[in-house]
């Protein structure tokens, strides 16, 4: 008797109903698009009886309840919790998570391991691959490393994760590295011979992957290193540490190509980004540094072998309050042939109160012990720097110097570039200054504080 026709919409992801006699057939799959499977069921009824009705809406919601157990099926989610792990900061809930990154690793698709909000402390594990699907870590809870560095018997990082091709890891979480334990062991420094702390994060032998959305806190020693690994993204990340943490260099990058670095906030005791030997294109964009050491390639140049640097580009990124700002460092000395470091370039960078906001250093030794000093450290660098542009560089140098350009007698870097530079002293009326060493060409243009010497 009364034709007026009812929508009832089951969406297959959050098994939400709606029912109302004003929603057509589209606006109802309009709703329910919201949800993720975007699997939508409709049925339109002509209300013939008041019994008919929640009948039907019996079977959509066993019928919804089915469609969801199904699509939570084909998205492969883990949770550790159902693996054993307790998360009350204080039980050690390592072995969960590995047995449900081996469940999820050998399912196909886009299996997900779900960290739910909590504390987990972690003992040193490898996240190892390959794996069948595409991975997924989604961090919603705080991991927590040991503080006792026996607990790293045998192991250099915290988190590993090796040889996996697809991983995304994400989430709003956090890496505890509780570094403060451990700050005051570490002697490199001081000692060039030094055993190093623990990697909060490594990513080796890896391929296409994003890690964004996290916290990396208060790492022992490096937060993130990047080694032998291709197509890594790190987007809106944010890494701390104290300014006096030792060797808490942000993220590392050795032996590897295509990374990102993007829209990222890194506050540290050390270098901000650092790009070693064997770095390939490698992009770092709006990223904010400061406190820390700056962004800097290198150092290169210790070591015999090393890979050359080739294809750099830092842009719309922000230092403040760093000793640096955009650096290449190599160590005196070394083996011929040395590496090679080219096309490279600074661009749309603002500097607030840096102490070297341009430098090149192939004088580097940062000891004062004897090693500094000793015959082989004398040596001119035999690393090869050429095509390094610095452009549109601007903002207030902590130093009087605030372009350097020491280069190596025995290897002067060629082609560099000097265009709308504007530096200006802290202290007023006082003219900012450049040096340059060994710089055999390049060109020089634009607005120039302070003048090249290019």
């Amino acid at each position: 008797h009364n034709r007026t026709p009812r929508c009832l919409c089951a969406c297959s992801s959050c098994a939400h109903l709606m029912l109302s006699s004003s929603y057509d057939y589209k606006m109802a799959r309009h709703t329910c698009s919201a949800c993720d499977a975007h699997r939508v069921m409709s049925l339109f009824l002509h209300r013939r009886s008041d019994m008919a009705f929640p009948l039907v809406a019996l079977f959509f919601m066993i019928s919804a309840r089915w469609c969801l157990e199904v699509a939570h099926a084909g998205r492969q989610v883990f949770d550790v919790m159902d693996f054993g792990a307790i998360a009350d900061g204080e039980t050690d809930d390592s072995k969960a998570f590995i047995r449900a990154w081996m469940k999820a690793c050998a399912s196909p698709g886009r299996p997900a391991v779900v960290v739910p909000k909590g504390e987990y402390r972690l003992q040193p594990v490898v996240f190892r691959g390959p794996c069948k699907g595409y991975m997924q870590v989604r961090l919603a809870g705080d991991l927590r490393a040991p503080d006792d560095l026996a607990a790293f018997r045998g192991s250099h990082e915290w988190i590993n994760f090796a040889s996996i091709d697809g991983l995304l890891v994400t989430g709003g979480g956090t890496f505890d590295g509780r570094g403060a334990s451990s700050w005051h062991l570490n002697q490199c420094p001081t000692n060039p011979n030094c055993k190093p702390l623990p990697v909060s994060i490594k990513l080796g032998r890896v391929r296409n992957v994003t890690i964004t959305g996290v916290t990396s806190l208060d790492s022992k020693f490096f937060h993130v290193i990047i080694i032998g690994s291709q197509n890594v993204s790190i987007h809106r990340v944010t890494i701390r540490a104290p300014r006096d943490s030792p060797n808490t260099d942000g993220v590392h990058i050795q032996g590897s190509s295509n990374v990102r670095i993007t829209d990222t906030a890194i506050a540290t005791g050390d270098d901000c980004i650092s790009v070693g030997p064997g770095s390939a294109d490698i992009t770092v964009s709006g990223v904010n540094c400061g406190p820390g050491h700056g962004i800097s390639v290198g150092s290169l140049g210790r070591h015999p072998g090393e890979e050359d640097v080739r294809g750099l580009r830092v842009s719309n990124c922000t230092l403040a309050g760093t000793a640096n700002g955009v650096r290449i460092k190599t160590w005196r000395g070394g083996l011929r042939p040395g590496s090679v470091v080219s096309g490279l370039v600074f661009e749309d960078i603002v500097m607030r109160k840096v102490r070297n906001p341009i430098i090149i250093d192939q004088e580097y030794c940062p000891y004062s012990s004897s090693s500094c000093r000793h015959e082989s450290a004398q040596r001119p660098s035999v690393v090869k720097i050429s095509d390094v542009k610095f452009k549109n560089i601007r903002g207030v140098s902590a130093t009087q110097v605030a372009v350097k350009l020491s280069c190596s007698g025995a290897s002067p870097c060629h082609g560099l570039e000097l265009r709308d530079i504007d530096l200006t002293y802290v202290k007023r009326g006082v003219a900012t200054e450049s040096r340059c060493e060994n710089v055999a060409g390049g060109m020089a243009g634009g607005m120039l504080v302070p003048p090249s010497c290019i």
